[in-house]
């Protein structure tokens, strides 16, 4: 059973969370301080975390920023402030997702169950032999979930590592926008939703330039984005 825990100083909220997510199939537990739900987040107990943004003691965005610098675990922020800068910076420090309150709690199962489906062959492909693909000088080890930059390993969250591995199936090749969210964050894209181009921006950040200094990740204006693979010459030349 998986097991989740839910983040929140509202314990009325966390009561009806908990008893959905229970009916669900899911183990849940909860902490209503932040610092205590950061405690329990870095245990290493639990395979998801709901994370209310305004925390009293602690907000939720220092929280996830603590806990981003030392753990991948999957975070789904909640928050009464579901405008577009808070939800991007919520993708910026590392969020697997963002859902504005109210919500219907058959969303967050539904969001919850999008990420574990991701994560989810992991451990059914333990002992495999661990399939690897590179691209010039970036590597991606399935079974592991870990991208390597020069044999170095690059600190991604399950949605940038899902992005990555989309756009390295087909170097050179445009993924929309539209793939990315329905593919890899697990929903149908909105008309103003950018968490797309977030993941992206942030996915270009942890991998740098290429080390002529041209960019990895090129935008397609109007279409999406491609991974600009460099010719074999040159990549073998670093």
């Amino acid at each position: 059973m998986l097991s989740i825990l839910i983040v929140d100083d509202d314990t009325i909220l966390c009561g009806l969370l908990q008893e959905f997510l229970r009916a669900e199939g899911f183990s849940v537990a909860a902490a209503h301080k932040g610092e205590e739900g950061l405690a329990k987040a870095l245990s290493g107990e639990y395979a998801l975390i709901v994370l209310d943004r305004a925390m009293p003691d602690m907000s939720g965005f220092k929280i996830l920023h603590q806990l981003r610098s030392k753990s991948k675990v999957p975070v789904v922020i909640i928050s009464a402030q579901g405008n577009e800068n808070e939800r991007i910076r919520g993708l910026e420090l590392g969020a697997d997702d963002y859902l504005p309150k109210p919500f219907n709690p058959r969303e967050l199962s539904a969001r919850i169950r999008s990420i574990f489906r991701r994560i989810a062959p992991v451990s059914a492909q333990k002992s495999e032999p661990p399939p690897k693909s590179t691209v010039d000088d970036i590597e991606i080890d399935r079974p592991m979930r870990m991208a390597f930059k020069n044999g170095q390993p690059i600190k991604l969250t399950a949605s940038e590592f899902e992005i990555l591995e989309l756009l390295l199936k087909t170097p050179g090749e445009i993924v929309s926008r539209e793939e990315i969210t329905t593919e890899v964050l697990g929903r149908p894209i909105g008309l103003y939703d950018r968490s797309a181009d977030v993941h992206i921006s942030n996915l270009r950040k942890k991998l740098g330039p290429h080390f002529n200094g041209g960019d990895r990740i090129k935008t397609v204006r109007g279409l999406g984005y491609r991974y600009a693979s460099l010719p074999a010459k040159s990549a073998q030349s670093n």
